[in-house]
């Protein structure tokens, strides 16, 4: 019955023998997201509870309408990073000395977040997860990183910094460092060793679990409290209620514009996140049809007192690494959370911060990718160069604005990418058929009475004069018994109006040199925007051609050393 249900994918074909590893999968996919439920909403100023209520209702939302039978979703730090510099926007254009609910402006944006995911998919804007690359998210998420570690410098020390930025927190530290609390900041320092000792020992129990348990254990024995250490405090023991939150109090366009920021973030980390585990498991992954399974689950917690989410790539891998088959993993993980927020409420509230801002700071720099920034360096020099200015961009300008500079950076690497396309001009070599690059393979010989010129990219608005230029130039420099100029545009895809301008002039001066001005290969499109540009009847219709064997016949009755007509691609 419920594979019947198209909005069910994940438990598409359920059977009870998936209990035997669903149930186990889901418990270990609890008490990993345990911990970082309660710590990841301290980045946005957010009470702990929050980050459970998440933690519970965006698993079922997802389950429900999300295509994938293995991804699960939950509060993630960049995420949550990304929602801490839009709340501080909203905040700061709040009047003077007004109240500020914070959890209502959370639950706004992870609407707001929901709801332009539904739009995406309605207009098929999947394609927008690939507008940040892998480097640009690389970069851009080693500067969320450090954002990340220099705001746990006061819940490790005890000391309020009121600085923001970089650079301002650490030097306000030292201003400050009289003020330690020296038994929080060794109770944090000793948490994040512990994290690292356990990974460095791959042991079974995760590390954030066994800092949980430890640090609540110390607690209750010692009673940090009393000795100044701060705790998590009072936690709700019950479920989750339904609310809305105020849109008319807040500042709407504020409220849209951080929706926007958060969107682009969370669903391209998760596209990314999702194709990483799909390419593991053979599973598809379209981007349009998470957007589905995002967009629900991030109303949801908007509806439910909460932030926005995205694909938890911690909880994700524990759910593979334990045989987990399908969404009921991420059901199981729900109640389970359930059942500890009803009845360990009193365990978690002793729970100290020092020990969360181990946590969160280990999990920051788990998000500095120093293996891929090597392999990036040594693919490309420019992504790597990209990558870096995203980096920069979250670091010196904010998060939210950091946003806005790893988009402009992707755009800046296409344009760069586009903007100069590859061009040559080709010949022939002995006893070999078809064409070959001239400055690639000194041994190929220019076409007698002709010169042949293929461009790879399309000619647009802003390389058009590039082109113009590298043409002109070709044709101030043919020899004098040149007959043709053959521009193969087998692969030019598009022809703008500037572009179409760019080849008219180039046209008008062959025609004065008295060079017939050809092209082969024509797209349909790119041959209509020539027609009514005029150009084709600058160039003549008749010297459109389809190949530039053809073109070559035609124009000077050229035929390749074998004395056939050669058929083979360009060596280009």
């Amino acid at each position: 019955m419920i594979g019947s249900l198209p909005m069910l994918r994940g438990l598409t074909g359920f059977s009870r023998d998936w209990l035997r590893s669903d149930i186990p999968a889901g418990l270990s996919i609890a008490a990993v997201g345990l911990p970082s439920a309660i710590a990841y909403p301290a980045i946005a100023g957010l009470p702990p509870e929050t980050g459970i209520y998440a933690s519970i209702v965006a698993p079922i939302a997802y389950a429900i309408f999300g295509p994938s039978r293995l991804l699960i979703v939950g509060p993630d730090a960049a995420t949550m990073t990304v929602l801490a510099a839009a709340m501080g926007t909203i905040i700061a254009a709040e009047p003077a000395g007004s109240s500020v609910d914070r959890v209502a402006i959370a639950s706004a944006l992870a609407l707001g977040v929901g709801i332009f995911c539904i739009a995406a998919k309605l207009l098929r804007l999947g394609v927008l997860a690939s507008f940040l690359s892998r480097p640009i998210l690389v970069g851009f998420f080693a500067g969320v990183s450090l954002s990340i570690l220099v705001g746990q410098i006061g819940r490790f020390t005890g000391v309020k910094i009121e600085s923001e930025g970089l650079i301002a927190p650490l030097v306000e530290m030292l201003a400050k460092s009289g003020l330690i609390h020296w038994p929080s900041l060794i109770l944090g320092l000793a948490m994040f060793a512990l994290l690292w000792i356990v990974k460095a020992l791959h042991l079974k129990v995760p590390g954030p679990v066994l800092v949980v348990v430890i640090s609540v254990v110390l607690s209750a024995i010692f009673d940090f409290r009393s000795w100044g250490i701060a705790v998590v405090g009072d936690l709700p023991s019950g479920l989750p209620s339904f609310t809305l939150p105020a849109f008319h109090q807040m500042p709407l366009d504020k409220i849209v514009l951080g929706s926007a920021a958060i969107f682009l973030v969370s669903f391209g980390a998760g596209i990314v996140a999702a194709r990483s585990f799909g390419s593991r498991t053979g599973e598809e992954v379209d981007a349009n049809q998470e957007l589905v399974g995002l967009g629900a689950a991030n109303i949801a917690p908007g509806l439910f007192g909460s932030f926005p989410i995205s694909v938890s790539d911690s909880r994700t891998a524990i759910n593979l690494s334990t045989g987990g088959v399908s969404q009921l993993a991420g059901l199981v993980s729900a109640a389970t959370l359930i059942a500890a927020l009803v009845f360990l409420h009193s365990a978690l509230r002793i729970l100290p911060i020092p020990a969360l801002a181990a946590i969160l700071a280990t999990a920051a720099i788990s998000l500095i990718d120093v293996h891929e920034l090597r392999k990036i360096w040594r693919i490309s020099r420019m992504e790597f160069i990209f990558a870096l200015i995203a980096m920069w961009g979250a670091i010196s300008f904010g998060v939210l604005n950091g946003v806005v500079v790893a988009v402009a950076a992707t755009f800046a690497y296409l344009l760069r990418q586009t903007m100069f396309p590859r061009d040559g001009l080709l010949g022939r070599i002995e006893g070999r058929h078809g064409f070959f690059d001239l400055q690639r393979f000194p041994e190929a010989r220019p076409v007698q009475g002709a010169a042949v010129f293929a461009i790879q990219g399309s000619i647009l608005f802003y390389n058009a004069d590039y082109v113009r230029t590298r043409l002109i130039s070709v044709a101030k420099e043919l020899p004098g018994d040149t007959k043709c100029l053959v521009l193969d545009a087998s692969a030019i895809t598009h022809i703008d109006s500037t572009g179409a301008t760019a080849l008219e002039a180039v046209a008008e001066i062959l025609v004065g040199r008295n060079v017939i001005f050809a092209i082969t290969d024509l797209t349909d499109d790119s041959r209509t925007i020539l027609e009514r540009a005029g150009v084709i009847k600058t160039i003549g219709a008749q010297n459109l051609f389809n190949g530039r064997e053809e073109a070559l016949r035609t124009l000077i009755g050229d035929i390749d050393q074998t004395g056939n007509a050669a058929t083979a691609g360009n060596a280009f």
